[in-house]
């Protein structure tokens, strides 16, 4: 049984009389332990969608089942009982400026009638799982970015939940602390087998750390499965273009002057072969690199580069064979994507 069960899901608002679709008839199961990502541009609706596994926004239809219970089903009293097992991280960090890092993290636990002996003891054990013990007297107004970030997610860790929801937890945050934070996250998955659901716009932060990902587009799940098999093989425009984008430089796909453009995607084992050289050498053609660039993909160095082909329809087809002969993922990069 998944951890998580999304069936069917869908929100709808009320905006000045007008009926605005959010999500439409998602699906999704997220394992127990899985580091799972929810990617899509802005206005995707991948907030409503985190917001919707804790209820914090009711689904219009549909169902949501966290170890098998029904949300909808639950009373307020077992459903604040439920969301106590589902910790939250968000973009903003939330944290109390007039309250400092101790109280922050303990906040929770006296909501939840904790003794404030116990909460202050629990709450310098998560400084140090967040590593943030010199800090536990400071005010969020003397933090770093990143250690804000941490000591939202020690608050996040203080009842203990089994699901930990990351809503755009690193889009404010510099590539480095974005790494710093990933890593942390990794290490409390690892550590205390917490599942965690990432919201992000970033593919970088998917391939550093998810296992697997769903892509969101217009409300709609268009997407999803294995983030190796995505990240070499997309289908949706959607994950083709927060893979690779729609521009190189200043111009779309479709400005470059190449009639045919292809994307392959290569691993370490080929990584040390000059295969475009030994290409171009061999057919004695053109070939044009439009984009090049390599992604850490859990924890793997993988590479992805745009190639423009010749003119020559018969000459595209022999270097794409030959592409495929050297075990490259070979793909169509259509003009919108």
């Amino acid at each position: 049984m998944s951890e998580i069960e999304i069936r069917n899901l869908s929100k709808k608002f009320q905006i000045k009389g007008q009926q605005i679709v959010a999500l439409s008839e998602i699906n999704l199961n997220i394992e127990k332990g899985d580091i799972f990502g929810i990617i899509g541009m802005s206005g995707a609706g991948k907030s409503t969608l985190v917001r919707s596994i804790n209820f914090l926004e009711k689904p219009t239809e549909g169902e949501i089942l966290i170890d098998g219970v029904n949300l909808a089903e639950l009373s307020a009293r077992e459903l604040r009982k439920k969301r106590s097992e589902i910790g939250m991280i968000f973009q903003s960090f939330n944290l109390l400026e007039q309250k400092n890092v101790l109280d922050n993290i303990c906040f929770p636990l006296e909501i939840n009638g904790i003794r404030k002996k116990e909460a202050r003891k629990k709450a310098k054990e998560l400084l140090a799982v967040v590593k943030l013990e010199d800090k536990e007297k400071a005010y969020p107004s003397q933090l770093s970015g990143g250690q804000k970030q941490r000591v939202a997610i020690a608050r996040a860790l203080a009842t203990d939940p089994k699901i930990l929801l990351c809503d755009e937890a690193t889009s404010a945050l510099d590539p480095q602390t974005t790494e710093a934070i990933l890593n942390l996250l990794r290490e409390i998955n690892e550590r205390l087998g917490i599942t965690i659901v990432i919201i992000t716009h970033q593919m970088s932060v998917v391939t550093d750390i998810c296992k697997k990902v769903a892509i969101i587009d217009s409300g709609r799940l268009v997407e999803e499965g294995d983030v190796e098999t995505i990240f070499e093989s997309p289908r949706s425009d959607a994950a083709k273009e927060l893979i690779s984008g729609k521009t190189v430089g200043r111009k779309t796909y479709s400005e470059l002057e190449a009639e045919r453009k292809i994307r392959i995607v290569y691993r370490e084992n080929s990584a040390y072969e000059p295969i475009i050289s030994n290409l171009v050498l061999k057919f004695n053609a053109p070939v044009n690199i439009l984009k090049a660039d390599t992604k850490n993909v859990n924890g793997r160095a993988v590479g992805e580069m745009i190639l423009g082909l010749p003119d020559d329809k018969e000459l595209q087809n022999e270097l794409i064979d030959y592409l495929k002969e050297k075990k490259l993922v070979v793909t169509e990069v259509t003009e919108d994507v």
